[in-house]
């Protein structure tokens, strides 16, 4: 009989109070076993890419004084984030495409979502932060040293920081307050909160407005602020005299502009509406698009489309063979 006839009756109501499940089973690409060994070596080469980016990152804004500016300190952050939420992920991708049945505990299944949430809230925060840091950048030149001081930047990086958390906090404790009777086969590559919630043998009614409500103000929002700030900064760019100030500045958000859409994009379309009519699969690949590609991208883009990056890096470089030379 289907779980949703029965919760009238006096034994789902005893049910609901206690989860029957203790791990899950994570289903992957299960029904392509061919394309799960493909994806496997895929997925692997672009992890390792990109932990050496954003590590390569990292450790170039820390040993290079010329970029302890608000605009590189918050890409720092940025790979530290992408590095933390590729970390959360990928490894338990991994065995999940290797392995015939991939398990994961109900307590390991918690901690995932909840550092996939922390970290991905905090780059929702983080890149709102960053196009803000733009805007006052290119709009307002002469007062920019005023408007991001090191005070300001603290404070907007500790918000995404607090932000990410509380997000976190709160959805991944409501969804693991709902019970699990069962059956325990998560139809996605690692713990997400929409297929984890199709599991429950409860009314989520409430959570999916809470859901609803709390994209629109942590992803959309946002998202259509960035948005704003781009078109007040493309018509600052077009009234600069210098064709070469302008080709620097558009370059600059472009880079910015293209990693935000995927990421809004795909993070909307998955958690808007956490129940929502796309098939498994289809969700499966939004869900790659943001947990690959957007920690990919994000160290290729703002490394090799940005001088300043680059001279760094290359000076790290010569420092380092003239060591190895003596």
């Amino acid at each position: 009989m289907p779980i949703k006839t029965i919760l009238g009756s006096p034994m789902a109501m005893k049910r609901q109070n206690q989860s029957s499940v203790v791990d899950f089973i994570l289903l992957g690409f299960s029904n392509f076993p061919e394309f799960q060994e493909q994806a496997f070596g895929l997925f692997l080469i672009i992890y390792l890419v990109t932990l050496v980016g954003n590590v390569i990152i990292i450790v170039v804004i820390s040993l290079d004084q010329s970029l302890h500016v608000p605009m590189y300190l918050f890409l720092q952050n940025l790979s530290v984030v992408e590095v933390s939420f590729s970390a959360v992920i990928v490894p338990e991708m991994l065995v999940v495409l290797s392995a015939e049945k991939a398990t994961i505990s109900f307590a390991g299944c918690f901690a995932q979502m909840y550092f996939i949430l922390l970290f991905g809230g905090t780059e929702c925060f983080l890149l709102g932060v960053m196009a803000y840091d733009r805007f006052a950048a290119i709009c307002h030149p002469l007062s920019y040293p005023m408007i991001m001081n090191r005070c300001v930047f603290r404070k907007l990086v500790v918000f995404s920081w607090v932000s990410g958390i509380l997000v976190a906090t709160v959805q991944t404790t409501w969804v693991f307050s709902f019970p699990f009777c069962g059956p325990n086969e998560i139809n996605h590559l690692f713990c997400e909160t929409p297929p984890v919630l199709e599991l429950t043998c409860a009314d989520t009614f409430l959570f999916e407005i809470y859901a609803f409500t709390g994209t629109i103000l942590i992803v959309t929002v946002p998202f259509l602020l960035i948005l704003l700030s781009y078109i007040r900064i493309l018509s600052a760019i077009l009234k600069m005299p210098s064709s070469t100030g302008r080709q620097k500045a558009f370059s600059t958000c472009a880079s910015h502009l293209t990693s935000v859409t995927l990421f809004y994009g795909t993070a909307n379309m998955t958690y808007i509406q956490p129940k929502s009519s796309y098939s498994p699969e289809t969700k499966k690949l939004m869900s790659l698009a943001y947990s690959l590609l957007t920690p990919l991208l994000n160290p290729l883009i703002y490394s090799l489309r940005n001088s300043e990056l680059k001279r760094a890096l290359k000076k790290l470089w010569q420092r380092k063979v003239i060591l190895h030379t003596v």
